[in-house]
């Protein structure tokens, strides 16, 4: 039952390999002809930046029509692709969207598909098509059709997708790694390249909430916590260490609420699409360390009867912080889907933050242990902002 299920996948997918060798070359060498044209070749054709999608197209600015040939190849055996144009914004929300896929039985069906919102479709398009069809070559699906455009359009926001399945005649949802979320761009009527291979904003603010996360929850909290167990056994680093750990926090919770706040953000802007546990964990951490900073200037003096108390509770939160916000960094590398080099990057970081502790706890606990004079170490002079007790 495996291996007959295997097989057929492998030879799909040996097959995909061949097939985009093939079209990675050029548009050039695909040679489509426009049927509403006369068979005649498209006069403009762009091998499209993301997805290994190729677009071939010709404007007639005299009738305002766009004849268009999208080639793309799914991702997977069943799976679906999708060429579309925005006319009120320049991703998928509003796209008015042209979608093909070969069924079972081995016919391409093609339909029209207006994503009003994340959560909303419909099948009733705001501009004209007509002479709509699809066509499958070896895992290569085309989707031909003709469209109005406005008079006198110079340029066009155009949307391109590829899915993994159909379920019941309703496409399932695509991937959303950055390969998928930046496949988009203008189109030039006129045949000039316009599609750049870069990061639509969208992207960058995804990256930014990253990066303001991985510095400070990720980084900055730790160092803060590692420099306060473990430099105040060095007499010479007294008080110095208190004052390192305070800026370390500090600085880690000012940058971590503006990496908060831009996934609050995003999060408002993604209609449909919710991740569920990156977020309460996002807003677990930001509660806990909201309160955390509180312990600045509710910290009584190491004399006073609730000193241990306010021990428990500082300890206990810091080391909830840094582990929920490790967990939270990783949750957010599956959504984002960087290049490796980045998660490679963190991990390299955070385990040698983690080394040093290591080794800076077994100096505590040898400095501990031979101790001979009945001095607690851990018990080292330290400025605090005292606090009056009624």
């Amino acid at each position: 039952m495996v291996l007959s299920t295997t097989i057929p996948l492998l030879l799909y997918f040996i097959l995909i390999t061949l097939i985009a060798n093939t079209y990675a070359k050029t548009c050039t060498t695909q040679n489509l002809t426009d049927a509403s044209n006369n068979n005649k070749l498209y006069a403009n054709c762009m091998d499209l930046p993301k997805q290994n999608a190729f677009l071939h197209w010709t404007h007639n600015a005299s009738n305002s029509t766009l004849s268009v040939a999208f080639v793309a190849i799914p991702p997977f055996l069943g799976g679906w692709v999708a060429w579309a144009i925005n006319p009120t914004s320049t991703g998928m929300v509003g796209a008015q969207a042209l979608v093909a896929y070969k069924g079972d039985d081995g016919v391409v069906t093609v339909f029209p598909l207006n994503i009003q919102s994340y959560s909303m479709t419909s099948r009733n398009l705001t501009i004209d098509v007509w002479n709509l069809r699809g066509e499958e070559d070896g895992g290569v699906i085309r989707i031909f059709v003709n469209i109005k455009v406005p008079e006198n359009a110079v340029t066009l926001n155009q949307v391109w997708q590829v899915g993994p399945s159909v379920t019941a005649g309703r496409i399932d949802r695509h991937a959303l790694a950055p390969e998928n979320l930046n496949s988009k761009g203008p189109l030039n009527l006129d045949g000039s390249q316009s599609v750049v291979d870069g990061v639509d904003s969208r992207t960058k603010r995804k990256n930014i909430h990253g990066i303001l996360n991985v510095v400070s929850w990720g980084f900055l909290f730790p160092l803060g916590i590692v420099i306060a167990r473990y430099m105040r056994i060095f007499p010479c680093a007294d008080p110095t260490w208190f004052y390192l750990h305070v800026g370390c926090q500090l600085s880690a919770y000012i940058i971590g609420v503006a990496g908060w706040i831009t996934g609050l953000k995003l999060g408002s802007q993604s209609e449909g699409i919710v991740y569920t546990l990156h977020r309460n964990i996002g807003i677990a951490i930001f509660c806990l360390c909201t309160i955390q900073m509180f312990a600045l200037f509710l910290r009584p003096n190491k004399d006073h009867k609730y000193r241990v108390f306010w021990n428990v509770y500082h300890h206990s939160f810091g080391y909830t912080i840094i582990i929920l916000g490790i967990i939270n960094i990783f949750k957010g590398f599956d959504i984002l889907n960087p290049e490796e080099k980045w998660k490679s990057s963190y991990i390299g970081v955070i385990s040698v933050l983690a080394i040093i502790a290591l080794f800076l706890e077994s100096k505590t606990v040898l400095s501990t242990a031979g101790a001979t004079d009945g001095t607690d170490v851990s018990n080292t002079a330290q400025p605090s902002i005292k606090l009056r007790w009624y």
